[in-house]
């Protein structure tokens, strides 16, 4: 008889089922699918997502910073440099200038909380917050390109490549047994602490889609500037 054990990402996964289904609905997200994404609600996500990138990596930086073995170094090290250099390409062949972009609010906010985590907590936490950006974008891109069809002639097959792909759910599933591990040598404040870590950032990939979709701005054009 086979007994299946229940990892602690089973359990942050079941934990947080409700966003991720929340996310599969999102219009930016079936819109996505179909290929009828207008292209200006298109270019707008891969500005602020460029932008995101750049704070996830300096997130995912001090995670290699925190690591506790040499492997997860170089895990979180590569990790960051792809954020920056692989995927960030691809936003800049659709994108003319993204510096041209105002980092919006929920890009700023969430950026933020990531790297209040890296700051104030430890290498659990730190990691349990990166893993949503992983682990959500691969699933999201698997069903994609499950609906997307041929993605020669999809209006942003490119994209949907890049998430959909092998080497990226291997990345995805490497974090995840970083984490399992870490809880499983975790104690009970902590194990908490990284469940707040995993709901927090899941939470805040849905209003980063939502946020692309309504094409969010700031309030007040001062505020904008000053970003």
């Amino acid at each position: 008889m086979t007994i299946t054990t229940t990892t602690f990402c089973d359990e942050l996964w079941t934990a947080t089922a409700e966003i991720r289904a929340a996310i599969d609905k999102l219009p930016f997200v079936t819109n996505l699918a179909d290929g009828t994404l207008d292209r200006e609600k298109f270019v707008y996500y891969l500005a602020q997502d460029a932008h995101y990138l750049r704070g996830y990596a300096r997130a995912l930086a001090s995670a290699a910073a925190k690591a506790d073995r040499p492997e997860d170094v170089a895990f979180f090290a590569k990790s960051a440099h792809n954020a920056v250099v692989v995927e960030s390409a691809l936003h800049g062949s659709n994108v003319v200038d993204i510096d041209a972009w105002t980092p919006s609010p929920t890009c700023t906010a969430y950026t933020s909380y990531l790297l209040s985590v890296a700051h104030a907590q430890g290498y659990a936490e730190l990691a349990t917050a990166v893993l949503p950006c992983f682990w959500i974008y691969a699933e999201v891109g698997r069903a994609l390109l499950a609906q997307a069809g041929d993605l020669t002639v999809h209006p942003y097959g490119d994209w949907i490549a890049t998430y959909a792909d092998e080497e990226f759910e291997a990345a995805t599933e490497q974090a995840r047994q970083v984490v399992n591990r870490l809880a499983d040598q975790a104690d009970p404040a902590t194990r908490s602490r990284m469940r707040t870590a995993f709901t927090t950032a899941s939470t805040w990939e849905w209003i980063f889609w939502d946020a692309a979709w309504r094409m969010e701005s700031w309030p007040f054009a001062a505020a904008e500037q000053t970003q």
